[in-house]
């Protein structure tokens, strides 16, 4: 598997003595928080994407990034400046990480409804969360360390290596190979660097980046070659999206529906429930979202309201309801899977803290 990554990644082995990162070292060992703040804040995005990549968690992630920062500043005289302060930053929150995971066990995968059940009659009622099963969550792409690359090919693959589809995939491996490879094949560390990282040999790393890879190639596939018409279907998707979110707010179920590719499917964890197909899903809407033609009885305007976002590298909506007096409070968050210009997938998260990790109000009027 080629490496997906950031093409301009500077490897660790390039690093060299900074001398302002050494002189807050200095202080920090000394015991300045606040020098130790400014040294190890500046890494905190990427740590927490790094983080998100292993763990398919938002809350996880920013409790194990959290985690990292406290056992950097309780082990700072432990760091001998053998690689930079951001490789060994990276060294603890992999393996914050991988305590969580060994921790959970037989938890320790992030899927979505349609990898475990199986596609549910829109004639029935939705089947109620699932609280036993740790679900995959939505990534803000404002979380993403070089979300302002203007290099479409950067952006892209940065993008895809956050896409549903790529940490689904990174879901059926153990642990340990997941985090190789994405050492190895998201942020191009070396088989060195990352067997330093874990404490284990050079010959072991390679070993579990031949078998993640192999997994990885039977669950999920690359649009590399998508690269060179990137900014074309930006605003194709921009469209869809706009198109979306209109459906929704009018309750138009023809307009979903004409969106939708023949064998699309829509999930909504934490409910087991997903329907295969843009007809169940028509039926789906109908019979429960957009109910009503999506109105209170009395009111004027609709039930939904949307605000666009940008998650896991897709285009996404937030999604407001209505409440009894007229105001709009938190749902959850929409993420779309487009394909030239339809929609394959909806993974609806139903979670009212979500709108608010991407920055939105609480209420909308």
């Amino acid at each position: 598997m080629s490496n997906i990554g950031n093409p301009n990644q500077t490897s660790e082995s390039a690093y060299t003595s900074n001398p302002v990162e050494a002189r807050q070292l200095a202080a920090a060992r000394h015991g300045n928080s606040r020098e130790f703040g400014e040294l190890a804040e500046p890494y905190r995005r990427e740590l927490r994407a790094h983080c998100y990549r292993i763990l398919g968690s938002l809350h996880d992630a920013e409790d194990m990034v959290q985690e990292t920062m406290l056992r950097a500043w309780k082990r700072l005289n432990t760091y001998e400046g053998r690689a930079s302060f951001r490789a060994w930053l990276y060294k603890i929150a992999t393996n914050a990480c991988l305590d969580l995971l060994d921790q959970r066990r037989r938890r320790a995968k992030r899927l979505l409804p349609n990898y475990l059940f199986s596609a549910a009659n829109p004639q029935k009622s939705v089947e109620p969360p699932a609280t036993e099963i740790l679900w995959l969550e939505p990534l803000p792409d404002e979380w993403l360390a070089d979300a302002s690359a203007v290099n479409p090919e950067t952006r892209y693959a940065t993008h895809e290596s956050i896409s549903l589809a790529f940490l689904i995939a990174l879901q059926f491996l153990p642990p340990r190979q997941r985090a190789v490879l994405i050492l190895k094949d998201v942020l191009d560390w070396s088989a060195g660097e990352i067997a330093d990282l874990l404490d284990t040999t050079t010959s072991s790393v390679n070993s579990a980046l031949h078998r993640a890879r192999v997994t990885l190639a039977k669950n999920y596939h690359s649009r590399k070659s998508q690269v060179s018409t990137v900014e074309v279907s930006d605003e194709q998707t921009r469209k869809t999206l706009e198109k979306y979110v209109q459906a929704w707010q009018t309750a138009d179920v023809n307009g979903l529906v004409a969106l939708l590719k023949k064998d699309a499917s829509l999930s909504m964890p934490p409910s087991p429930s997903w329907y295969a197909g843009r007809e169940n899903i028509g039926s789906f809407a109908t019979n429960t979202v957009f109910a009503n033609d999506g109105m209170f009885p009395g009111l004027a305007s609709g039930r939904w309201k949307l605000l666009p976002v940008q998650a896991n590298g897709q285009p996404g909506a937030a999604v407001y309801q209505r409440m009894e007096n007229g105001e709009y409070h938190p749902f959850g968050v929409h993420v779309l899977t487009c394909d030239q210009g339809q929609i394959a997938q909806i993974t609806c998260f139903i979670d009212p803290s979500l709108p608010g990790r991407f920055g939105l109000p609480k209420i909308l009027k």
